[in-house]
């Protein structure tokens, strides 16, 4: 067993060093929409279309249920002992209820107004991850004994993609507390499962981050992708100047078209760099930060468009052209 966890520490250590100066991904064990809808800790929010969405309420969760609160404690610990420390979510719940009292209380020395904030925004301020750790369990009764079964999937938050997962379950006992009855239910799985982690890791570093973008026309703007500029001593429509643009800054070209119009431009599988050189400085790359790119080059000659982000979520940005 500790010949097994030094090659992991080893391997983990390889792969960070490899990373290098990006970002390196954030894991956090929350629990399952199914564990939440099974344990009535759900909430209700109307989003802009005026569509009722239900969510977790993974405050409430860690709030009321002490069960759940002892299950992510032992996750950390293991997956710690791995060499994959975990972000904190019930801390991480904590720091965003400050932030909600805080924001709640700033006014404006001028005109006495409030922040503004759109119930997406809050929405977004949640406590996140790169990587969720979605885990589901049961404890369950055997005559006088007790076990527990499990399923923990690892998601990538950027682009909803399933890395690895695991599920099983303990040997019932009559004595041991629920920290126990997890950690000898997962035990015998958890190597395999870091290890798909690693894998993942190491091809991120190697191959990049995947994200989705969208590439939108406001209803005003006066032109479509179609329309032909002269650039790099060619007349090219903007979607191609965008297609481009996509092969020149994507790791490796890495992407995949899967939709396109006169208005509406969808990639996915899109792979871009965890970091990059800005400001004489090497700085880790989201979202955001790589669409940036696009935006500034559409503002400069030949083209002079003005555009807006729009980030929806950690792996999904939309440039919406035209307009600001």
């Amino acid at each position: 067993m500790k010949k097994s966890l030094y090659i992991i520490m080893m391997l983990w250590g390889i792969i960070s060093g490899a990373i290098g100066q990006a970002k390196k991904p954030t894991l956090m064990v929350v629990p399952s929409d199914s564990w939440c809808q099974r344990n009535h800790y759900m909430t209700s929010f109307t989003d802009e279309t005026g569509t009722v969405v239900q969510v977790p309420d993974y405050q409430k969760a860690v709030s009321f249920n002490d069960n759940l609160r002892l299950v992510i404690s032992e996750m950390a610990r293991i997956m710690a002992e791995r060499g994959f420390p975990l972000k904190d979510l019930e801390q991480n719940l904590k720091s965003l209820k400050q932030e909600n009292a805080e924001r709640s209380l700033l006014q404006s020395k001028t005109s006495g107004s409030f922040i503004q904030e759109s119930p997406t925004d809050k929405l977004k301020r949640t406590a996140r991850a790169d990587i969720i750790l979605d885990l589901d369990f049961d404890i369950k009764k055997h005559g006088p004994q007790r076990y527990i079964t499990f399923n923990l999937r690892a998601n990538d938050a950027y682009s909803n993609k399933i890395i690895t997962s695991i599920s099983g379950e303990g040997k019932p006992s009559s004595s041991i507390t629920t920290g126990i009855l997890l950690e000898e239910a997962v035990l015998n799985y958890m190597d395999a499962f870091n290890a798909s982690l690693m894998g993942y890791f190491d091809d991120m570093s190697k191959n990049g981050r995947e994200i989705k973008l969208n590439i939108l026309l406001w209803e005003g703007a006066p032109f479509d992708l179609e329309e032909e500029f002269d650039y790099s001593g060619e007349t090219l429509m903007l979607s191609d100047v965008i297609d481009f643009w996509m092969d020149d800054n994507c790791v490796k070209g890495r992407y995949s078209r899967i939709n396109g119009s006169v208005s509406e431009i969808r990639y996915e599988q899109v792979r871009i760099p965890l970091y990059q050189t800005l400001a004489g400085k090497e700085r880790a790359i989201d979202a955001r930060r790589f669409i940036s790119g696009l935006n500034n080059t559409l503002k400069k000659e030949p083209f002079n468009i003005t555009s807006k982000i729009y980030e929806r979520g950690l792996g999904e940005v939309w440039l919406i052209i035209g307009e600001q």
